[in-house]
């Protein structure tokens, strides 16, 4: 393996990026993402959320409040969970109803981005960004259901889907490696921990210096490795897991296929038996009538003799 030259963003993101001096660095990889400058004014730090121990390693999840008072949360989910998807509805929600105050009007529920970076087969699809948002569609015309002229000074949105929560999904194994944008240029980062000299992206040469391993302290270096380790062990575990059930799958459909064969061989030698006994036909033209070699019908005929 390699010597990666900066760190992996999930590590960065616990570690350096919450520094309000590097938030250039979030603001740039946002930016790109979501399409339009964005100004973080606080970072919150949401691993209170995690449940356990296992979660420090397997998931990272900060919260980003922006210029616009709304709200981003930023995951890193490094191993497959089949329910994944609702883990974004619950902490899209969770962040909705913690910052309203109890009373407050439904006005002051704030917008919610969530960004989810995912090391794993999320969902069926090519694509490796995917952008979900909530629009209504009349079911008998399909025209989209807009805000009125009221509706867009109070909110202070133009389209209903501005008012509802956004989705973003990066699967980072899907990226090919080849950068064709600027967006591409993070993702690269993202998955290959490496910032070519050529790149341009909104941040990215703030993070090329700040995140290098050669600038770490000896206890940050220390520490980062053994963050890197423990995600080597979970990743080799997940592989021997699923090498093990593979395995497992094959030798089970081996013996179906098996059982299947030899009920259809008793089924064909329970029928030359019948054609035996009833028709005084010979072993050829019975061998040929079941596409069987001969010798297995003059077999089945001395057994019954």
């Amino acid at each position: 393996m390699r010597q990666q030259k900066h760190v992996r963003f999930d590590w960065a993101i616990k570690r350096l990026l919450k520094q309000r001096t590097n938030f250039v660095i979030l603001e740039g990889f946002l930016s790109e993402l979501i399409g339009e400058d964005i100004k973080i004014l606080e970072i919150i730090d949401a691993e209170g959320l995690q449940e356990n121990q296992e979660d420090k390693y397997n998931r990272v999840d900060v919260l980003v409040k922006d210029s616009k008072d709304e709200l981003i949360i930023i995951e890193v989910q490094n191993s497959y969970a089949i329910d994944y998807f609702l883990r974004i509805l619950y902490g899209i929600s969770k962040a909705i109803t913690e910052f309203i105050n109890k009373g407050s009007a439904y006005g002051k529920i704030k917008k919610v981005i969530s960004v989810n970076i995912v090391y794993f087969e999320l969902g069926h699809g090519s694509d490796y960004v995917y952008h979900g948002t909530t629009k209504y569609h009349g079911i008998h015309d399909n025209k989209v259901l807009n805000l009125t002229a009221a509706q867009k000074r109070y909110f202070k949105k133009k389209q209903v889907q501005d008012i509802y929560p956004e989705i973003y999904l990066i699967k980072v194994n899907t990226f090919d490696d080849v950068a064709k944008s600027t967006l591409d240029e993070w993702i690269y980062f993202l998955k290959n921990s490496e910032i070519k000299e050529e790149f341009s992206a909104k941040g990215i040469k703030e993070a090329d210096e700040t995140l290098k391993v050669a600038n770490m302290s000896d206890e940050e270096r220390r520490e980062y490795n053994r963050f890197v380790e423990v995600l080597s062990d979970r990743a080799s575990i997940a592989e021997t897991i699923n090498f093990e059930a593979e395995l497992k799958a094959k030798k089970l459909v081996a013996k179906a296929n098996q059982e299947k064969e030899e009920a259809i061989n008793k089924t064909i030698d329970k029928a030359i038996e019948a054609m035996i006994t009833n028709t005084d036909l010979t072993d050829e033209i019975i061998a040929k009538t079941f596409s069987v070699k001969v010798e297995r019908v003059r077999e089945i005929r001395e057994r019954m003799k």
